[in-house]
């Protein structure tokens, strides 16, 4: 999953991205709200963290341009008002979430964790695919039982697919919500990071699951 902080205050930025890449996501970070509107514009993040009191353009100025212009992304608005009335304003203005500062961190995981599975119409923490389990809470993968070993970029294009289980996803996707701006994308690292992962899916089991489709990208389910 790929996430993008919008805070000004650098301290508070920091953290939150180190926090956010040791749990497995790919982030995108800046403090400034001009930049920070131009970055939701143009990359398809699967969650936005959002502070309200920003230089160049203010938290609820981004979030009621995104939504007048249909982008749907789940927001999760992080601000130091603790007013009812600026809440409600956030939630009125197409906001997902809210965290009044400061937090635990451990709070804005679980409610990141809960956007993104409203987003991908998920009810329950686990995805079942077969007999392959990922637990999204917990951030690890079972199949038949047995627990499979994954490295957190292995983790994050397993959670991508398996949000899109059944779905035909294109390397170009599969990219742009697995790997941040730090990555090169003229390397072949998505190919063998996806080797990987088919190897510890895959073998030694009669159903596969991990499939390539040539010329269109790649998809997690029963081969149809």
């Amino acid at each position: 999953m790929r996430l993008l902080v919008i805070e000004d205050y650098a301290v508070l930025r920091d953290g939150l991205v180190r926090g956010l890449r040791d749990a497995g996501y790919a982030v995108d970070a800046t403090g400034d709200g001009t930049e920070g509107l131009w970055y939701a514009e143009n990359h398809p993040y699967d969650a936005v963290v959002l502070d309200v009191m920003l230089p160049g353009l203010g938290g609820f100025d981004i979030l009621r341009r995104l939504r007048r212009a249909g982008n749907a992304m789940p927001v999760v608005v992080l601000t130091a008002r603790d007013a009812v009335t600026d809440r409600v304003a956030g939630l009125d203005l197409g906001a997902d979430d809210y965290l009044v500062k400061p937090f635990a961190f451990d709070e804005l995981l679980a409610r990141l964790r809960a956007v993104v599975r409203r987003r991908y119409d998920r009810a329950d923490c686990v995805i079942r695919i077969d007999d392959l389990e990922i637990d999204i809470r917990a951030r690890r993968a079972t199949r038949a039982g047995q627990a499979i070993g994954l490295s957190a970029r292995e983790y994050a294009l397993l959670e991508y697919l398996a949000h899109r289980a059944g779905d035909v996803v294109s390397r170009t996707e599969l990219w742009d919500h697995a790997y941040d701006e730090a990555a090169e994308p003229g390397s072949n690292v998505l190919d063998v990071h996806i080797s990987h992962l088919r190897k510890k899916i895959d073998d030694g089991h009669a159903t596969k699951l991990l499939h390539t489709r040539r010329g269109q990208g790649y998809m997690l389910g029963e081969d149809r």
